[in-house]
This record gives C-alpha cells, sequence and structure tokens, in this order.
C-alpha cells in the first residue's frame, strides 16, 4: 500500500514540475527569451505570489513536515498536485505556447536535469518518495530554474542564431534582382505590408514576411523556409522595441526601400522617449542605399519633422499639407467601404476600398505610392485596391447573424490608433455604441495618463463601455468619470469572457460593438 501511494505521489509531483515549467516557457517566449523582460512580468503578475504558487509552497511545506509520513497526507497532495495539472491543461489562453525547437531545447534540458537530481536525490536517500519531494520543491520555485536554464543556455542559442543569420545573408547575396522593401512604423506596418504585398503581386512575383515575423530571428526564418529564386520582391516588416532593433534587421537583408508608417507613444516602457523611437525607426531609411527610395508619413510630426537626404522621398498626409507630395480628396464612406481620390505628382487617382477608417486609408497611401514608383500601371492599383481584404483584428468590419456589427480591433491598440477606432465607432448611426476595452500597454511613464485620454474619448464616442481586468481600469475610468458619461452605461469586468456574456445580454440588432485591444496572458 505505501509503495503505490509513494508512486502515486511521485507521479503527481512530477507532473506538476512539467506543468509549471511548460507555463514558464510559455511567459519566457512572451517575454523574447529576455530575463530581465521575464522578471519584469513575474514582479508585476499575480503569478510571482498568486493562489497558484502559494498553493505549491504550502503543499510543499506540508510535505516537508512530519505528517509526511502519513500516507493520508501523501495522498491528499497527490490529489492536489493532479487536479492543479488537469486545470492547468484544460485552461485556453490568448497566445499559447508555441513548440518551437528553442523552446524544446530549453524545455527539454531543464525537465531532463531537474528530474534527474530528483531522482538522484531518491537513490542517495534511498527513499523513494523523496524524489516526489523534490520534483515539488523544483516545481514550486520552477521559475527560478527557468531563468537559470535559458541564462546558462544563451551562448549555445546565439550560435544557432548567427548560423542561420549567415546562411540567410548567403541565400539574399545570390538573388541581387531582388528589390527588398522594408516597412517599419510605431503602428500600421502588418496592414500596409499585407496592403502592398496584394498591389504589387498584380505585376511581380512577392514574398512577405508572414504573421508577425518582424524580428531578426523571424525575417532570418521566412528567408530560409520561404524565400523563391523567382521572387522579385521581398517584403520585410520591421519591429522593435529597443534602439538598433531595425539596423540588426537592416543588417540583414540590406533594404532597397522603405516606408516609415507612424513613430508614435509605443513601447516607451521599452524606448522610454518618443525621440528614440524616433531614431529606431527611422534605422532603416538610413540604411537605404543611394539609389533607394523613402515613403514617409508625415501625418506623424516625428516622421515630418525628420529631414531625409540618403535617398529620395515622398511623404504622404491624409488631409494636403505643405510637406506632403501625396494627400487624399473626396472620401465617402458606405456599408461597402471606402471610396477617394489619391491627388499627388500630377495623378488623380481614384480608389474604391472595402476598408473603413482613417488609418487603413493610410496605410493604403503608403502601399500605392510605393507601388506607382515600383512602376505598377494605375489600373492594375485599382483593380487590387478594390480586392484588398480586411487585415483580421485590425479594424475589421464585420456583421454577424443577429445583425450586430462588429469592429476588431484587437490585435493590438496604441494612442492614435485607438483614437481612429472610436472615431470609426462614433460614425455609427441606428444603435447603440459599445466599446470592449482592457486600454493600452506598454506606454511607459505615459500609462495612466494616455489610458485616462482613451477614457475620455471613450466616453465622447460610446454610449457603452466595457473595461476588461484591472491593469488600466482605474485610469480609463477616471477619463470616462471626467467627461461624465452615465455611471449605468459603464461596466468594469475581470475577463473578455465576462464582457461577452454581458454584451450578448443587451446587445440587439442594429448595434454596433468595437473591440479595442486583447491583452495578452502575460497582463491581467
Amino acid at each position: 500500500m505505501d509503495m503505490i501511494i509513494d508512486i502515486t505521489f511521485i507521479a503527481a509531483a512530477v507532473a506538476l514540475l512539467l506543468t509549471e515549467v511548460k507555463w514558464d516557457m510559455q511567459m519566457m517566449q512572451q517575454n523574447s527569451y529576455r530575463n530581465e523582460r521575464f522578471i519584469k512580468w513575474l514582479k508585476g503578475s499575480s503569478e510571482y505570489a498568486g493562489v497558484s504558487r502559494l498553493t505549491d509552497i504550502a503543499m510543499l511545506v506540508l510535505a516537508l513536515s512530519t505528517f509526511m509520513q502519513s500516507w493520508p497526507v501523501k495522498l491528499i497532495l497527490a490529489l492536489a498536485m493532479a487536479v492543479k495539472c488537469v486545470a492547468a491543461l484544460r485552461k485556453k489562453y490568448k497566445k499559447p505556447l508555441v513548440f518551437t525547437k528553442r523552446v524544446l531545447r530549453l524545455y527539454v534540458t531543464e525537465c531532463t536535469v531537474l528530474l534527474g537530481v530528483a531522482a538522484l536525490a531518491a537513490v542517495m536517500r534511498g527513499l523513494a518518495f523523496e524524489a516526489g519531494l523534490v520534483a515539488l520543491f523544483f516545481a514550486t520555485f520552477s521559475w527560478a530554474f527557468t531563468l537559470a536554464f535559458n541564462w546558462l543556455l544563451k551562448p549555445m542559442e546565439q550560435a544557432i542564431n548567427n548560423s542561420f543569420v549567415r546562411d540567410a545573408k548567403r541565400i539574399l547575396a545570390e538573388m541581387p534582382h531582388m528589390t527588398i522593401v522594408g516597412i517599419t512604423g510605431s503602428y500600421g506596418k502588418t496592414s500596409t505590408k499585407h496592403y502592398l504585398y496584394r498591389i504589387l503581386s498584380e505585376k511581380f512575383s512577392v514574398l512577405m514576411t508572414p504573421g508577425s515575423f518582424n524580428t531578426p530571428m523571424g525575417v532570418v526564418r521566412t528567408v530560409r523556409e520561404m524565400l523563391q529564386p523567382y521572387n522579385d520582391l521581398f517584403i520585410v516588416e520591421m519591429g522593435a522595441k529597443n534602439v538598433g532593433d531595425i539596423k540588426e534587421i537592416c543588417d540583414i537583408v540590406h533594404p532597397h526601400m522603405g516606408i516609415v508608417t507612424a513613430v508614435g507613444e509605443q513601447h516607451l516602457e521599452s524606448f522610454k522617449s518618443i525621440e528614440n523611437v524616433q531614431r529606431t525607426k527611422f534605422e532603416l531609411i538610413d540604411a537605404l542605399p543611394a539609389d533607394g527610395f523613402a515613403v514617409l508619413n508625415d501625418d506623424f510630426p516625428f516622421v515630418a519633422s525628420r529631414k531625409v537626404d540618403n535617398v529620395p522621398v515622398r511623404r504622404y498626409t491624409v488631409a494636403a499639407k505643405p510637406s506632403s507630395d501625396f494627400h487624399v480628396e473626396d472620401i465617402s464612406y458606405s456599408a461597402t467601404g471606402t471610396k477617394f481620390t489619391l491627388v499627388g505628382e500630377g495623378r488623380r487617382i481614384e480608389l474604391t476600398t472595402r476598408l473603413v477608417g482613417e488609418c487603413n486609408i493610410s496605410n493604403l497611401m503608403a502601399a500605392v505610392v510605393m507601388a506607382l514608383h515600383l512602376g505598377v500601371e494605375e489600373d492594375k492599383i485599382k483593380y487590387a485596391v478594390s480586392r484588398i481584404e480586411q487585415v483580421e483584428h485590425r479594424l475589421n468590419v464585420k456583421r454577424t447573424a443577429s445583425g450586430i456589427t462588429i469592429i476588431d480591433d484587437a490585435f493590438n491598440s496604441n494612442p492614435d490608433g485607438s483614437r481612429m477606432a472610436l472615431d470609426v465607432l462614433a460614425g455609427m448611426r441606428g444603435g447603440k455604441r459599445i466599446v470592449i476595452t482592457p486600454g493600452m500597454i506598454e506606454l511607459g511613464s505615459k500609462q495612466e495618463y494616455l489610458n485616462e485620454l482613451f477614457g475620455e474619448h471613450i466616453a465622447e464616442t460610446a454610449d457603452v463601455a466595457i473595461i476588461v481586468g484591472q491593469y488600466n481600469r482605474d485610469a480609463i475610468l477616471k477619463g470616462i468619470n471626467r467627461k461624465g458619461m452615465d455611471a449605468k452605461c459603464v461596466h468594469a469586468v475581470a475577463s473578455f469572457a465576462e464582457a461577452q456574456k454581458l454584451m450578448l445580454s443587451f446587445a440587439k440588432a442594429g448595434d454596433t460593438v468595437l473591440y479595442e485591444n486583447d491583452l495578452p496572458d502575460s497582463f491581467k
């Protein structure tokens, strides 16, 4: 009987260790495998000293006590650990762990070493259940061991990455005929990438970095796995959270042309200042050769104020400005999309698109200006623009079977993008205008202030506000209350599931719901 109980206890402890390490891997992946970011997440997360971790500590203390000699205590602990494992396996995540080769190396190494130590402890002590005690200890403090193993494996991972970078550079060097277009910006770069790809595909063989493959290794992976010898153009989305990030990508691909869609207050937590954001985004333009070409969005002051003299430049704005080479006239919105006229350099190009919102028009302008420079004919541009599909979760408008209009802007949120999304919501007539949001993140010292302004704009544009989670709740509510929005129309809920349930309880045909941002699992 005792042997069966010991085996059950050991199995439950091992399962708990594997589960806790898997969760740590998920958060390490979301924090770009950077220990300093992981530590910062731990300190600001309920996981660091939350109910789950405190439960582990309580079980460990009980297991180390004299009560552990009693088989009922071992059985109770085993059941408690099993319940935790089952709950973790059943939990749904917005951004689940992706078992990349790097994750597998880290996960297998950490678990193998920790379980080996647990087994060795049992052999040395001559007590089988000792393995369970050690495994439970490792599970309780798994975050610390994940940090240690991530640090230990860093040199190996860097060596592997360097070999991949060298291979990507070799592949690109063998394709001197191919034109590389880089796209960066505080926001709008992914949508612009998709729009440019659709337009250029009317004339060229084009590859673009998929999804959010906008990091150096994401770009390298695209080159090594997807680039074909017959590709004429390669569109590279370039993301950044620190000064030098864009330059690192440029040093790999050596772009010929570049687009800067925006310079705004995003990722201020890591950039510290908007001047650093500007410097980083313009690393793309600074890297262009003398015979290159740049397209810049002068609707953003920190783009318009940046002098560029190393390459020819075309600047664009939605409304005409003295500095802009291209602007838009005759914008008209309808249930089926938008009509507008692109004006510049003696051209007047009438365009029709299924997209809505000023931000989408701006992103389309960048793509069209670049396409014109690359020699795509106007009729092909018109056709492509009319066929462009809305990019999922980026101001994507759709209607449910019940007649409710959904504006899906859940991918990300920033001060300018959220303002534009709320302006689109304000233009909806015929029913209640409902916004569901957790607010904006990674805004550094301006986090509270900008979310307060966001709350004010919600009060000015929406009829009902549902604020999700705790991270920005107080700041958003402060802004909403400052503008005097009816308290009966403002709701604070713990999760998106609760927000969805609440919205469905009163929304009806003709209403419009804006989903603005959807925080990852690392935020609450």
